[in-house]
């Protein structure tokens, strides 16, 4: 396993982070199977967990929390605040006092006495950086957090809730910090797939200029880079995603990335690895990605990943790719 530093500081975390979103009611609800998938993880190199705290309302950090038990110290363990976690209109956000609350809940729930990293999960446009800065500053000053990062998606609707971090309001948040001598953000956590290649225009170079690692999310793209949907063919329906955040697949919005799908496949098939593999190890391939996230629901998912690190994609299949989705563009 090859390990790097999380963006200026001197944390060094793995190249492929545990995402336990599946880990709980959103996904496996077997527990004891979650922690085997945890332990093999960890045994496998992989030092880099990843939570939340609205993943399946909790349950996937009380999940990490009893995998991590004893060997807390060999592994680096990420949360987040932000999402709704109750019916109070405090109960979401990035003010004072959800951060304090959320923070005290994670830590509980984790079974640890200190968050490595400590993400914000989406902007809050009711707060300003100023009192979200300092609440996380205070945490890291009290031990309670040692890193800071931030967290966004790609697109931005009318909900206020669930808007993108822009790039310049990750550079705002970085002015503040040194105006005020906070702690700075040392990690973003976007999205970033061969389907998706958006965060290359703006987030990426941002990142690079100011010394912040990307952990990016979702490489498989919530499966359709693992070529279970197919043309032609039903969704198998072997997920609460793919009921949920799928449906039919003859829904007119999914006709580019099937086509996409069609056209990954014999390269995925030419060089002997499945599609998952290919599209994890091409999300590797950019220098900017510090580490990417994979989201595993059962062991054969990990052990999948895992054979990704060997690959080495050449320039032609390379080129290929930007030929399907060119650099900078989604298909989403």
């Amino acid at each position: 396993m090859e390990y790097r530093s999380l963006g200026r500081s001197g944390l060094k975390v793995s190249r492929l982070c545990l995402g336990t979103m599946m880990f709980g009611a959103w996904g496996n609800r077997d527990h004891d199977d979650s922690i085997r998938i945890i332990h093999r993880a960890i045994d496998a190199g992989i030092n880099f967990l990843d939570t939340a705290n609205v993943y399946s309302a909790g349950e996937s950090e009380e999940i990490v929390g009893k995998a991590i038990a004893g060997r807390r110290e060999s592994v680096v363990v990420a949360t987040k605040v932000f999402g709704k976690m109750g019916d109070g209109p405090n109960d979401r956000g990035l003010s004072r006092k959800h951060i304090q609350e959320q923070c005290e809940a994670s830590l509980r729930r984790l079974g640890t006495d200190v968050i490595d990293l400590y993400q914000i999960h989406r902007p809050d446009p009711t707060t300003p950086w100023e009192e979200t800065l300092s609440t996380l500053n205070d945490l890291v000053r009290q031990g309670k957090v040692r890193y800071i990062g931030c967290s966004t998606n790609h697109y931005a609707g009318d909900d206020p809730w669930q808007q993108k971090l822009e790039s310049w309001q990750v550079v705002e948040s970085l002015w503040t910090s040194e105006r005020h001598g906070f702690e700075r953000f040392v990690s973003l956590q976007p999205p970033y797939s061969i389907l998706r290649r958006v965060m290359e225009v703006d987030h990426f170079p941002m990142t690079r200029r100011f010394g912040i690692g990307n952990i990016v999310w979702s490489p498989l793209e919530g499966g359709w880079l693992t070529g279970k949907y197919r043309r032609g063919e039903s969704n198998p329906m072997d997920s609460s995603r793919a009921e949920n955040w799928v449906g039919e697949l003859d829904n007119p919005k999914f006709e580019r990335r099937l086509d996409i799908v069609e056209e990954l496949l014999p390269l995925a098939e030419a060089r002997g690895v499945s599609l998952a593999q290919l599209a994890n190890a091409w999300v590797l391939h950019n220098v900017d990605v510090t580490s990417a996230i994979i989201g595993p629901r059962t062991m054969e998912q990990l052990e999948s990943s895992l054979d990704s690190l060997d690959i080495e994609l050449g320039r032609e299949e390379l080129a290929r790719i930007d030929e399907l989705v060119a650099p900078g563009q989604s298909v989403l």
